[in-house]
């Protein structure tokens, strides 16, 4: 079987071109552990407060472990299983989620997804931020001839899932313009789709390859990669609050562009960003970096209490690192242990620690435009 290359799918007729479909395995943490989230652990999930009949869904042990009657949860056995059993009842005295919990009873497609879960092993999985990276095995595919690196086979196992057929390639002018939007953020200019267009004549796959060659090495694309990063960090050139005067931290994000444009290996990028101005023999560009650490908003509002306004800046680190580094929502368990993620209160106090001892005031001068303390005074190379 032959598909065209590129472009957006388009729907087709699964039975006539793809035939019947094997379900793909069903991912715990993508579709079973959500759906359970939303339906289930208001009433038995890991709040103990609020959890009803001892059920605890959100562990493997509480679903499987032995009650009156039948388990919640049997591997293998979804008709002698509790919970499935619950979900798909006729009967509202028994159907879960109850009337009174005002929430939508499982679709017909939920459904068969938590019976081919409980059928297939039921097994629970860690969230993928406690998780090693495992590399995982190629899917089959009817059409492999169409797959050019291994990336394709898995758009293309998902597309054959649906029903879908990719669409044909696209004209070259459409190419050069999504590829010059992915790698730098910017449209190519006229010039520059003249000369790609012209060489594409020629030699299409050697446009093509100096084409991403070319974009790789602009500037824009550092610049590109970089803006993620600094929403994860909470850039900003105003200080946040009332008047919202300016902050010159520039120099921060011109580092992080440089870091992205030399490929700095990631366990350094963070590390410089944590604890640059630790590292021996610390270089300007280490210090400079652990202003990520200070990237929060700052108050000057008059009547304002210096140290409550400096513990919020540590807690907002707390959670800054935990959300941009970790992969992890810590701000609950800045009040109460956290329901869904294994963080207590304590932890979060714990943590905070490694990040309250800058000597930092909560406000910043209301009447000069003096730079928050610490601060670094940068210098070219000449000046040093």
């Amino acid at each position: 079987m032959e598909y065209p290359r590129g472009g957006v799918a388009f729907p087709i007729a699964a039975g006539l071109l793809l035939g019947l479909q094997t379900p793909p395995p069903v991912d715990f943490a993508r579709e079973i552990r959500p759906l359970l989230a939303e339906r289930c652990f208001a009433c038995h999930g890991p709040d103990k407060g609020a959890r009803k009949g001892r059920l605890r869904l959100d562990t493997a042990e509480g679903a499987r472990a032995e009650r009156t009657g039948r388990p919640a949860l049997v591997p293998g056995r979804p008709e002698e299983s509790e919970l499935y059993l619950r979900i798909s009842s006729e009967d509202p005295d028994e159907r879960m989620p109850p009337a009174d919990a005002h929430q939508l009873p499982l679709t017909v497609e939920e459904r068969a997804r938590v019976r081919r879960w409980i059928a297939s092993g039921g097994e629970y999985a860690q969230h993928w931020a406690f998780r090693a990276p495992e590399r995982a095995p190629l899917p089959e595919v009817r059409a492999s001839s169409w797959c050019r690196d291994p990336l394709d086979a898995f758009v293309l196992a998902r597309l054959e899932a649906a029903g879908l057929a990719p669409a044909p390639e696209a004209e070259p002018d459409v190419l050069l313009r999504r590829l010059s939007f992915g790698l730098t953020g910017l449209p190519p200019t006229p010039a520059e789709l003249d000369a790609f267009l012209a060489q594409w004549s020629r030699e299409p796959a050697h446009a093509w390859d100096a084409a991403v060659e070319r974009l790789l090495a602009s500037p824009h694309h550092a610049e590109h990669l970089t803006t993620q990063w600094l929403d994860l960090a909470r850039y900003a050139d105003t200080h946040g609050y009332q008047a919202d005067v300016e902050r010159r931290v520039w120099p921060w994000r011109d580092w992080v562009i440089r870091a992205f444009a030399a490929n700095m290996p990631y366990d350094r990028f963070l590390t410089a960003q944590l604890a640059g101005d630790l590292l021996p023999d610390a270089a300007q560009d280490d210090v400079l970096a652990t202003a990520f650490n200070r990237l929060h908003r700052q108050t000057n509002e008059g009547g304002s209490v210096d140290e409550e306004f400096r513990c919020e800046y540590v807690a907002d680190r707390v959670v800054t690192f935990g959300t941009a580094m970790l992969g992890l929502t810590l701000e609950c368990a800045r009040c109460h242990d956290h329901k869904y993620d294994p963080i207590s209160t304590r932890e979060f106090y714990a943590l905070s620690s490694f990040f309250d001892d800058g000597d930092e005031s909560g406000l910043y001068s209301h009447f000069t435009a003096a730079v928050p303390t610490p601060k670094l005074a940068l210098a070219t190379a000449e000046d040093e």
